[in-house]
């Protein structure tokens, strides 16, 4: 058997999935530890794993929550520009301490989530096999495809690759140019040869990328044939903390469940866009804060919804008609895996692309922030509740996802490539 170890962001989305890996490896007799900051030990107890804190006295309990206190309050590029000065700080700490942390644990392979840079370096440094596991959408650097900040649709045509191309120059040039810097300083200095293309600066692996999203759900990727795999989602309700609800408020009416997400949801503006576009209409609106902010931060918001910090979402969304949300993957693909369109406000970072995957799949509609209006937002959720074609194209993903195989498969390809890997070695 062998000693695999998680490293992913200490973002509730993310250790979810990840987590929901490793008790899969577990079961199979596998030894699994989760690495990352000090505040993601309690998702790892609760999922039943082994913990290993990386820089531990430069990022303490509480980091994560000061970090994102600023991120939720934030949209649009600032909150990428603040993201990025974000991960170019744990970068720096992540490839000083965590080889160290990896070789004194004993871990013999790595499941890395794309979004931490420098995880490539990390292995090569140490000369471990790894898998890359796409909690949010595949990235990569690919011209045929949008970037992950934009809404654009996808479009095979010359002059959409093109833009395409200005977009990606945009983002390295001022976005990810000082992560990438700090990726080269340790390479050098770990006389590891330097990288050659764009995606050799992150976690992407060359024996698997696996991602929870559907191809239905994701746009024509030739260039990863072979390496790519769509699983579905990578979810585990039992290694999720408890969270109590008063489900006794629920009165019948078709539930709408509206949350903006763990990390973007200080934008006391939104929650009020959302309460005021449902009423009035023949639902329930069961909204979900996030832990960032109080149900008493926001009074007597229109038409009385239930607010709650925080709700159980996969069993609200199982009664859900319509979900309202930032676009975060998580938040989107648990809502198609029961079949519940969606109307989105995407915030930043990859939930504009995920917007537009929403749009090209026929799932549901999105209002970017800029254009967000309650009578905007009022509109779009009558449509998508009351248009059979949003309704059935959930149903028509729910049923891909259901046959992508989940967490079974995605740990199947995990331990076939690690295994061939380890044999050959």
């Amino acid at each position: 058997m062998t000693h695999f170890g998680t490293i992913c962001p200490t973002a509730t989305g993310h250790l979810n999935t990840m987590t929901a890996l490793g008790r899969e490896l577990k079961k199979r007799g596998h030894r699994v530890t989760v690495l990352g900051m000090a505040d993601a030990e309690p998702n790892a107890k609760a999922a039943g794993l082994e913990f290993s804190p990386i820089s531990g006295d430069e990022l303490p309990v509480g980091t994560t929550a000061k970090f994102y206190e600023e991120l939720g309050k934030l949209n649009g590029l600032e909150a990428l520009r603040y993201t990025t000065s974000l991960s170019e700080q744990t970068t720096a700490l992540f490839l000083r301490d965590a080889p160290q942390v990896i070789q004194d644990a004993g871990i013999e392979a790595l499941i890395i989530d794309e979004c931490i840079f420098g995880g490539s370096t990390v292995a090569d440094f140490l000369n471990i096999p790894f898998v890359t596991v796409c909690s949010a959408l595949v990235n990569g650097f690919d011209h045929s495809i949008p970037p992950y900040f934009k809404t654009w649709q996808y479009n095979p045509a010359w002059w959409a690759k093109l833009r395409n191309r200005a977009g990606y120059e945009l983002m390295l040039l001022s976005f990810s140019k000082p992560i990438r810097q700090v990726i080269s300083k340790f390479r050098r200095q770990w006389n590891l040869p330097p990288c050659t293309n764009i995606n050799d600066f992150y976690s992407v692996s060359k024996l698997a990328i696996i991602s929870q999203q559907v191809a239905e759900f994701e746009y024509p990727r030739p260039n990863l044939a072979g390496l790519l795999h769509f699983t579905g989602p990578h979810f585990d309700a039992t290694a999720r903390k408890s969270v109590d609800f008063p489900f006794e408020k629920l009165n019948g009416q078709p539930l709408i469940y509206a949350s903006m997400g763990t990390l973007q949801n200080r934008l006391h503006n939104i929650f009020h866009h959302i309460a005021e576009s449902c009423v009035g209409l023949d639902a329930q609106l069961v909204l979900a804060l996030g832990g960032g902010l109080e149900p008493q931060n926001l009074p007597n918001l229109p038409g009385n919804p239930i607010v709650v910090k925080y709700a159980p979402q996969l069993e609200l969304l199982q009664k859900a008609s319509l979900t309202i949300c930032h676009a975060g993957t998580n938040t989107v693909l648990e809502s198609l895996f029961y079949g519940v369109p969606l109307v989105t406000i995407p915030i930043t970072n990859d939930q504009p692309g995920v917007a537009a995957r929403i749009v090209w799949s026929g799932t549901g509609k999105f209002i970017s922030t800029s254009r967000l209006t309650t009578p905007r937002l009022r509109q779009a959720i009558q449509e998508v509740l009351t248009q059979p074609s949003y309704k059935n194209n959930a149903l028509r993903l729910k049923t891909a996802m259901n046959q992508a195989g989940g967490v079974g498969r995605a740990v199947d390809i995990i331990e076939e490539v690690i295994l061939k890997n380890q044999l050959v070695s």
